[in-house]
């Protein structure tokens, strides 16, 4: 599970030991996380190094102008993107 304590959400990964489903995702599966603060960011892409996170190319090069795109030894990409969202850039 991960989360922030005072934050109203939280992302929790499970999986079935009886029945095991193989993995199947693409450069456009992806997990994007908007972190604004310039060093928290970079402490966090620090953080998935850390936990055995490859960094690779993104497919798309939207994510390379301002995040780095890390991928899970299944194959699945989280993207750390360093700015605060907007849905007006999303539109």
């Amino acid at each position: 599970m991960l989360g922030i304590a005072s934050s109203s959400y939280h992302f929790e990964f499970t999986h079935c030991r009886t029945r095991p489903v193989a993995p199947a995702p693409t450069p456009e599966d992806l997990v994007i996380l908007y972190i604004p603060a310039e060093a928290e960011w970079k402490a966090r892409c620090a953080s998935m190094m850390a936990a055995g996170f490859k960094q690779v190319a993104s497919f798309n090069p939207y994510w390379e102008i301002c995040g780095r795109t890390y991928e899970d030894p299944h194959g699945y990409r989280v993207v750390l993107q360093q700015a605060e969202w907007s849905i007006v850039e999303r539109l």
